[in-house]
C-alpha cells in the first residue's frame, strides 16, 4: 500500500531533484532554524583592498533567487531560535560584568555585586498561588461576610493551582486601579532612572545590567544586576568605604523613596508612581567569599536575567502585535483583566493630557513602552561588540573556504528587502534545523 507524502515533503523531494538544490539548502540551514527569515535580493562583491582587484562576485540568484537571512527576534514566542541566541548573548554580556571577561577585567568579581528584584505596587487584590513550607495556603483570607464597597468578597479562601484561571485576576475589578496600572507601566522606565539617579548620591559609579518581566497580575518587575565601581569605571579602585553591606542598604533606602507624579489629576485624580513595598536585595557571590546569606552566583544571576529577555507580555497572557484599531480589541484572545488593562490603555491614550505616553501604541504591552533588557554604558560589552565578533568569525570561516585568508579585503554590495517567510519545503527543511538543536550547517 503506498501513503501519499504531505505536500511539503512532497515539494522538499522535489526541490531535492534540483541542480540548485545544495546552495538553496545552505540558504535556510545556515539560519539555523529561524522561523521568519528576511529575503533579500541584490549582489555583492569582493575587493582586494591593495590592488582594487575584483576576487568573488555572488548575487541572491546563487541562492535560487534570494538570499535569507535570519529575523533577529528576541521574542521565544515569535521565533525560538533567533531568542535563543539573543540569550545566550545576554547571558554572557552579564556574566562578563560579573566576572570580567569580553575586555572586562577580572577585578570586577572583587567588587560589591547585588541582584535585586523592585516590584511593581499593588493597585488592588489579586488572585495569587501562597505556599509556605511546601504546602499550598489559601489565597486571601478574611472574615466571613466581609466585602468590598461593591458588594464582592474581600478575601478567597481557595488554594489555587498553578494552572488556575484566576490567579493574576483582580477580587474586585470595579475596585482595581486600571488607570494606575497602566500609568505605571508609561513611567516605570522613569522610576527606574530616578532610582538610579539617587542610589548613585548615596554611593559612588555604578554599573548595571537589568531586565523585565511581566508578572501573571499584567505589571512589570524589574531583576538587575548592580555593581559597585571606583570613580573611573571597572578597571578602577574603589574606596575604603564602598563595600557590599552599604550597596544592599542603599538599593533598600533607595527603592522605598522614589517618587513620581503622573499626568492627568483633572481627570483620574493624584497617581503617586512608586515602586512596591517588596523588594529584594542580594548579594552575587565572588570567587573570594561563599557562605553567608547564600549568595546568588554569577552564572545563576546571568541565566535568570538571560531568560527573562526573551520574554514579553504574553507571559502575562497579553499578544505579540500592536494593536492598531479599537475594534481589534473585540476579538483579542485574552483573559478579561488583560483586555480591561489593554481598554485602560486604549481610553487614556485618546486623551490630549496623556497623548505624549503613547499609550494606544503600547496598548499590546499594557501600556509598558521601555526596553525589556539594558545595562549601563561601563558595565561589560554589548550586544552589538557580540555581534560583530561573531559575524567577523564567521566571514573569516568564509574567507579561508575561498582561499582568500592572505588578502586584506572588502565587500561592497546592494540589497533590498524582497520580503519574509518559508515555503512549504523550505518551512519544513527548517524546522528540522530546530529539531536537530539549531545547528548551523556548511
Amino acid at each position: 500500500m503506498t501513503t501519499a507524502l504531505p505536500e511539503s515533503a512532497a515539494a522538499l523531494v522535489a526541490k531535492a531533484a534540483e541542480p540548485e538544490f545544495a546552495a538553496w539548502r545552505r540558504n535556510i540551514v545556515r539560519l539555523g532554524g529561524c522561523t521568519n527569515p528576511i529575503h533579500l535580493v541584490g549582489a555583492a562583491t569582493v575587493y582586494d583592498t591593495a590592488t582594487g582587484a575584483a576576487l568573488l562576485s555572488y548575487g541572491s540568484d546563487v541562492y535560487g533567487g534570494r538570499l535569507l537571512t535570519a529575523c533577529g527576534n528576541r521574542r521565544a514566542t515569535v521565533c525560538p531560535a533567533c531568542s535563543g541566541l539573543y540569550r545566550a548573548d545576554t547571558y554572557h554580556l552579564v556574566r562578563a560584568g560579573l566576572v570580567g571577561g569580553k575586555h572586562v577585567p577580572e577585578t570586577v568579581s572583587g567588587h560589591p555585586r547585588v541582584f535585586a528584584t523592585l516590584t511593581a505596587p499593588g493597585f488592588g487584590p489579586v488572585h495569587t498561588r501562597r505556599e509556605r513550607d511546601g504546602r499550598v495556603r489559601a489565597c486571601r483570607p478574611r472574615r466571613v461576610g466581609e466585602h468590598c464597597p461593591h458588594g464582592t468578597p474581600a478575601g478567597c479562601r481557595d488554594r489555587h493551582s498553578a494552572s488556575d484561571p484566576r490567579l493574576g485576576e483582580p477580587l474586585c475589578p470595579r475596585c482595581y486601579d486600571y488607570a494606575g496600572a497602566v500609568l505605571w507601566h508609561a513611567f516605570a522606565g522613569r522610576l527606574w532612572h530616578r532610582f538610579g539617579l539617587e542610589l548613585r548620591r548615596e554611593v559612588a559609579r555604578l554599573s548595571y545590567a537589568k531586565v523585565a518581566e511581566y508578572q501573571r497580575r499584567g505589571l512589570v518587575h524589574f531583576h538587575a544586576v548592580i555593581r559597585l565601581d571606583g570613580p573611573d569605571g571597572p578597571r578602577s579602585s574603589l574606596p575604603g568605604w564602598a563595600d557590599e553591606p552599604l550597596l544592599l542598604d542603599a538599593v533598600h533606602v533607595v527603592a522605598g523613596r522614589v517618587r513620581l507624579v503622573a499626568p492627568g489629576v483633572d481627570i483620574i485624580g493624584t497617581r503617586v508612581l512608586r515602586f512596591g513595598a517588596q523588594v529584594d536585595v542580594r548579594p552575587v557571590a565572588s570567587r573570594e567569599q561563599g557562605g553567608g546569606r547564600r549568595p546568588a552566583s554569577a552564572g545563576a544571576v546571568a541565566g535568570y536575567i538571560a531568560k527573562y529577555a526573551t520574554k514579553g507580555a504574553e507571559s502575562a497572557g497579553a499578544v505579540d502585535g500592536r494593536i492598531r484599531h479599537a475594534r481589534d480589541m473585540v476579538m483579542l484572545p485574552v483573559r478579561a483583566h488583560v483586555l480591561r488593562m489593554i481598554g485602560t490603555c486604549w481610553w487614556l491614550g485618546g486623551l490630549p493630557e496623556f497623548a505624549p505616553l503613547g499609550l494606544r501604541r503600547w496598548a499590546h504591552m499594557l501600556g509598558y513602552g521601555g526596553h525589556f533588557s539594558t545595562k549601563s554604558r561601563r558595565y561589560s560589552t554589548t550586544l552589538t561588540a557580540l555581534r560583530q565578533a561573531r559575524a567577523d568569525h564567521r566571514a573569516e570561516q568564509q574567507r579561508a573556504s575561498l582561499g582568500l585568508t592572505d588578502h586584506r579585503t572588502v565587500t561592497v554590495g546592494r540589497w533590498r528587502y524582497a520580503g519574509r517567510g518559508y515555503s512549504p519545503e523550505a518551512a519544513l527543511l527548517a524546522a528540522s534545523v530546530r529539531e536537530g538543536g539549531g545547528r548551523h550547517g556548511a
